[in-house]
C-alpha cells in the first residue's frame, strides 16, 4: 500500500473516524462514572461528595457519546477523512512529541527541546548542521533566561541542568 504525496490515495472514512473518537469518549465518559463511583457521588452533611459533579459530568459525555457514534455510523459521511500519506505526515510530528512530552521528567525540559528542535530540523527541514546547532541550542538558552532568570518561573530539569547548577 503505497501512497503518492499527493494524497490521491486509499485512507479511513470519515464516518469511521467519527465512530472511533465517540467509542473514545464514551469510554472516557465510563472511566469518569467508575472513578466517581468509587469516590461516592452521593450528598453528604458538608454537600456533596466529590464524585457527585463529575458523575453527572461522565454521563453527559457518554450519552452524547453514544448518540454522536450512532449519528456517525448511520448518518455520517463517507467521504475519505484523509490519505495513508497524509496520516503518516501527521504522525511524523505526533511521534516526536509524544516522545518529547515523555521523556521531559527524565531529561529535563531543556536537553528534550534541543533534541527537538534538532531532530525536527534536521529531518523535516533538511537543515545544515551549523544552523541546527546553533537553533537548537540558542532557543532552549533563551527559554531558560526567559523564564527562569526574568519571569522567575522554574521549569522541569533533568541531570544536565544539576550538573551545571541551574
Amino acid at each position: 500500500m503505497s501512497d503518492s504525496p499527493d494524497g490521491s490515495s486509499r485512507g479511513p472514512r470519515q464516518h469511521l473516524v467519527e465512530v472511533g473518537v465517540a467509542a473514545f469518549m464514551a469510554m472516557l465518559g465510563i472511566i469518569a462514572v467508575i472513578g466517581s463511583l468509587q469516590v461516592g457521588i452521593g450528598w453528604g452533611a458538608e454537600g456533596p461528595k466529590s464524585g457527585f459533579f463529575p458523575f453527572w459530568i461522565g454521563l453527559i459525555v457518554v450519552a452524547s457519546s453514544l448518540y454522536n457514534l450512532v449519528r456517525a455510523y448511520s448518518h455520517g459521511s463517507r467521504k475519505l477523512f484523509a490519505s495513508w500519506f497524509e496520516l503518516t505526515q501527521v504522525l511524523k510530528v505526533v511521534v516526536p512529541l509524544t516522545i518529547y512530552v515523555g521523556v521531559i521528567p527524565w531529561t529535563g525540559i531543556y536537553l528534550a527541546s534541543a533534541l527537538l528542535i534538532a531532530g525536527f530540523m534536521r529531518w523535516i527541514g533538511r537543515y545544515g548542521w551549523l544552523l541546527t546547532l546553533t537553533i537548537s541550542i540558542a532557543l532552549p538558552v533563551l527559554t531558560y533566561a526567559t523564564f527562569e532568570m526574568w519571569f522567575l518561573v522554574p521549569l522541569p530539569k533533568g541531570p544536565i541542568e544539576e550538573l551545571l547548577g541551574l
